[in-house]
């Protein structure tokens, strides 16, 4: 059974000597939150407060998500520890949009991996545009609906107009399944062909339609429609 104090664990095992000696990489995901929740409550050492939050929320990215607000009412942390940990998760958000600068979106894959933090555990249909320069590389991302659970509306002219007004070389669009699952719906698809219609219209570049879903071992965790065919 986990003590339930930091201080009762043998010194190597505690999540700042921990980090000391063996680097960030070594700590559990628990063990990081410890760190910034720093102290825990009658019979809850911070590790395990930790632990009960991703039990609960399932993941980093979805705790990550939570407004400074919910988090606050958890037991053992309140406003100061709820802002402490959301001021984590922001840096680590920020780090991440400047390496993406920095990578093309040249790729499903990499689009996913771009999106699925911001879209991938919401509740309802959200759909982003985002715009590219020459080299791919990302340019602004601009939110133009949230949806139902399960449907997205936006009008083509919706879609084109940021990429017209930035003047960026390109557009990606992209929206989330709250279920999870990427398959497109009829209605997905005929969003997309009249988007490639207009856009080709307009000689906007439509780089490709990604719907983001989650991991499954049955399926890819995304889907493409120019991988598919039918954006050309």
């Amino acid at each position: 059974m986990e003590p339930a104090r930091i201080q009762d664990l043998p010194t190597a095992e505690r999540p700042r000597e921990k980090l000391a000696h063996f680097g960030p990489a070594a700590l559990d995901n628990a063990e990081l939150l410890a760190l910034f929740i720093r102290t825990g409550t009658k019979g809850r050492s911070a590790i395990q407060i930790g632990r009960d939050l991703l039990q609960k929320y399932g993941s980093i990215g979805a705790l990550g998500r939570m407004p400074v607000t919910a988090l606050a009412k958890e037991k053992g942390l309140g406003l100061a520890k709820a802002s402490q940990l959301a001021a984590a998760f922001e840096l680590g958000a920020r780090v991440a949009r400047e390496q993406v600068h920095l990578t093309p979106l040249d790729s499903p894959e990499r689009i996913y991996d771009f999106l699925a933090p911001q879209l991938g555990h919401q509740t309802q249909e959200h759909l982003v545009v985002l715009l590219v320069d020459t080299r791919l590389h990302h340019a602004g991302t601009i939110s133009i609906s949230m949806g139902t659970v399960n449907e997205t509306i936006a009008h083509p002219r919706d879609i084109l107009r940021p990429a017209l007004t930035h003047g960026a070389y390109g557009f990606i669009l992209a929206h989330n399944h709250p279920s999870g699952d990427p398959r497109p719906s009829g209605a997905d698809e005929t969003m997309t062909r009249r988007i490639q219609e207009a856009a080709e219209l307009m000689q906007l570049r439509f780089l490709d339609h990604i719907i983001i879903g989650r991991p499954s071992p049955a399926r890819q965790a995304w889907f493409s429609f120019r991988e598919a065919g039918v954006i050309r």
